[in-house]
């Protein structure tokens, strides 16, 4: 009977004690004839146990005909002997493999997509496995010689013997506790975390893919040379094939020995960015969308060319140069606009993550929709993706990625609908990221990576319980504004009631009487002569052509308009100004959470690189290429570190500067309206207001329709200013969209009860449908 190829390395000790070696085949490894008599739909299965039956034939050197060399060269399987990791229940319905932690498999294709692999167990099922759940047994082979302890000295390898697999009952993994510890170093780990999902794990077991340095691309053979002109797309071509795979240029990321350890090498400037003009748009296919216009501002670099050489523009140039614009520091920028909706950030943000797994990306802002197109909501979208966008750019090595800069300057639809599925469909960097970092040798030290991890976790967690008690009081100052608005707009109608004696008090009102309030309304129903309250100038005298009362009753009207402005000021800067500070908080908030990966993974990355030094201690070999894996990694984790160090500072300058900067232009707003408003009380002003009657203020019609009362009710009980130029329409205050990793405080029961009864019911003086909005 025809059996499988022997694998080429020794039997395990563990076989050694149960057996000897022998050429009999005792139904452990399943024969390739019996395999084929299976009636299978797979012809996955069929065919791997044809290859692997002629491959074995071809080995024994009997020959071939040339159908079978043709075979041969279109089907080449050949497999590769591994062991399980951890344990794995599959999905049948998928075709996934069941396996326990340290049962023998054989690799039959590294790579089906999407981080699976295609094995085989031992009874011959052939399934998928994800990659980061087994290891190469030649991985094994190479790791140091067992303990003086063991049951049986290790035995030489044998390409002839085969490898015989122990029947596994259950009770031989406990009885042997160094297997787990020497294979998992006694730890279970979280399959989900950021450490294995990154490739960090990975690229510490099995060192670097044996795809992180393929050959160069070569050209076509039998092309003849073409000047550089021609060759020009060529180059761009495998550049960005090169790009795709992640081995170009950009993805060779570097860092440097700072001040206080690692850090990233800046191989771009800096450029900012700038999301604006949202628009709807319609599409057949995708429906209604809001399109958004994305000008990025390099700098560029000023060339100093001879004063008696003047550059004409040529106007039969079909090729203009690009736009030029002048930034807040006076240098002249290179500008690029392009048109993204949100899909397409979507997008950016899924290949970055992919292509950068050991970097801290800011969370993208939430998808909504319900309410997508209103004008509150595109506005604060706006907002968000141009502080994400701006997040990603300054990241010294994120502003560099090829999908970057294709996402900031690809103009041409036919050229995105074009690239746009190759950055999508290339496969994730994982191990392979970590391949591609260059650091200096020895730039890290296990105690100042430890107290750099403890101290980054101590201060993260602080920075994130200050800045939420920051926008929570920030708020509450906003609200305060509002406050301020209703009061001077409170004390504006109480001036112009007063100098026209229109306005109407309500009861109980303080410093009137009963007999007072029952006079005015028994005149009010009769309609009595009003004869006294303002002459026939409008002004507040009982004395016709008084000069003096008439230019102290117009000072007096100008200065409650002043107020009413005013009002409207301190309401537009907490809607508007405030507001945007209010939004750029969310930049510093919730960093714990922001860069859990970067901890998880440094802290997975110390506890292998400390047990590499303690062997050292022991007295047994160290892996010198496993420590400086743990180093590469750890060179990457506190140079993360290091940029949230930088962008902390830079976003809470930015933020104070902001805040000081909008209250010095609001309060110069008001301080120049109340001195405009000054200046009507001195000479001549005052005297030359007497020179005409008296016209009815604009905002004497609130007090006409009997609308002071009830706005005098409205802004004691209320909590929502109005909107200018009289109109008594209340508007909620507009608050930021929650950070993505808010999470809604809890309310108690009877809380929400009260509350849900209160609403449906109403309550004294406010609106049932307040907890609407």
């Amino acid at each position: 009977m025809a059996t499988l190829p022997r694998s080429r390395i020794g039997p395990s000790p563990l076989a050694a004690v149960h057996r000897q070696t022998s050429d009999f085949d005792a139904g452990i490894n399943t024969s390739a004839a019996w395999t084929e008599s299976l009636e299978s739909g797979d012809e996955a299965i069929d065919t791997i146990s044809k290859a692997r039956n002629r491959r074995f034939f071809s080995e024994s050197n009997l020959p071939n005909s040339p159908v079978d060399e043709e075979r041969d060269d279109e089907i080449e399987q050949v497999t590769q002997p591994a062991r399980a990791l951890y344990d794995f229940e599959g999905k049948p319905e998928f075709r996934e493999l069941c396996v326990k932690a340290g049962d023998d498999l054989e690799l039959v294709k590294e790579d089906v997509g999407e981080g699976w692999s295609l094995m085989k167990d031992a009874t011959g099922e052939v399934g998928l496995l994800p990659q980061t759940y087994y290891s190469l047994t030649a991985d094994f082979v190479k790791s140091r010689e067992p303990s003086a302890s063991s049951i049986t000295p290790k035995p030489s390898p044998r390409t002839s013997q085969i490898h015989i697999i122990p029947q596994n009952t259950g009770d031989w993994l406990p009885s042997f506790p160094s297997f787990r510890q020497s294979l998992l170093g006694g730890k279970t780990l979280n399959r989900f975390s950021s450490f294995v999902t990154s490739g960090a794990e990975a690229f510490l077991l099995n060192g670097p893919p044996e795809s992180s340095n393929p050959e160069p691309i070569k050209p076509p053979a039998h092309a003849r040379e073409d000047t550089s002109a021609s060759m020009a797309p060529v180059v761009d071509e495998q550049r960005r094939q090169l790009a795709l795979l992640g081995l170009g240029e950009a993805d060779r990321h570097y860092v440097e020995a700072g001040r206080a350890g690692p850090t990233w090498r800046r191989k771009t400037p800096p450029f900012h960015a700038l999301v604006h003009s949202p628009s709807k748009r319609t599409s057949g296919i995708s429906g209604a969308y809001t399109m958004y216009n994305v000008t990025s501002l390099f700098p560029s670099t000023v060339s100093h060319t001879p004063t008696d050489w003047v550059e004409v523009p040529d106007p039969d140039d079909v090729h203009p140069p690009s736009p030029t614009t002048l930034t807040k520091d006076g240098e002249t920028a290179m500008r690029i606009t392009v048109q993204r909706r949100f899909s397409h950030f979507v997008m950016l943000h899924t290949v970055l993550s992919r292509r950068l797994p050991g970097i801290a990306l800011p969370p993208l802002p939430e998808k909504q929709y319900a309410g997508r197109f209103n004008e509150d909501f595109v506005e604060a979208r706006r907002g968000d993706l141009e502080r994400y966008l701006n997040k990603i750019i300054r990241h010294p090595v994120v502003r560099y990625a090829e999908v970057v800069m294709f996402f900031l300057s690809c103009e041409s639809d036919s050229e995105w609908n074009q690239l746009l599925p190759q950055h999508l469909s290339a496969p994730p960097a994982g191990a392979t990221f970590y391949t591609r970092i260059f650091h200096p040798a020895f730039n890290v030290d296990l105690e100042d990576s430890e107290n750099a991890l403890q101290s980054f976790h101590n201060h993260t967690r602080a920075v994130g319980k200050g800045v939420q008690a920051l926008r929570s009081i920030f708020g509450k100052v906003r609200e305060a504004r509002v406050e301020m608005s209703k009061a001077e707009r409170l004390l504006s109608y109480s001036l112009l009631g007063l100098i026209t004696s229109k306005h109407l008090a309500s009861p109980g009102t303080p410093g009137t009487t009963d007999d007072d309030d029952a006079d005015f309304s028994s005149n009010q129903a009769a309609k009595a002569d009003l004869k006294g309250l303002t002459n026939n100038d409008g002004a507040w005298c009982w004395r016709d052509n008084c000069p003096d009362c008439l230019s102290l009753t117009k000072a007096t009207q100008r200065t409650s308009e002043t107020l009413q402005t005013i009002a409207n000021l301190y309401d537009g800067h907490a809607r508007r100004t405030q507001l945007t500070t209010h939004e750029s908080l969310k930049l510093m908030a919730h960093p714990t959470s922001l860069y859990e990966s970067v901890t998880t993974t440094h802290k997975s990355t110390l506890t292998r690189y400390r047990e590499v030094l303690d062997s050292k201690v022991t007295g047994k070999p160290m892996d010198d290429d496993l420590a400086a894996r743990c180093e590469t990694v750890l060179n990457v984790t506190m140079a993360e570190m290091d940029v949230y160090h930088a962008q902390r500072a830079e976003d809470l300058k930015a933020t104070v500067v902001d805040h000081l900067d909008g209250e010095i232009a609001f309060y110069e707003q008001v301080l120049m309206r109340l001195k405009v408003a000054r200046a009507q009380y001195d000479e001549p002003q005052y005297t030359a207001l007497a020179a005409t009657p008296r016209q009815p203020s604009m905002y004497e019609k609130d007090l006409l329709e009997g609308g002071s009362a009830h706005h005098l009710m409205t802004l004691t009980a209320g909590s929502s200013a109005v909107a200018p130029q009289g109109n008594l329409a209340l508007r909620p205050l507009p608050q930021p969209c929650p950070h993505v990793f808010d999470s809604a405080p809890m309310r108690p029961v009877s809380v929400a009860l009260q509350e849900g009864v209160g609403m449906f019911l109403g309550e004294r003086g406010t609106s049932m449908f307040g907890k609407f909005w």
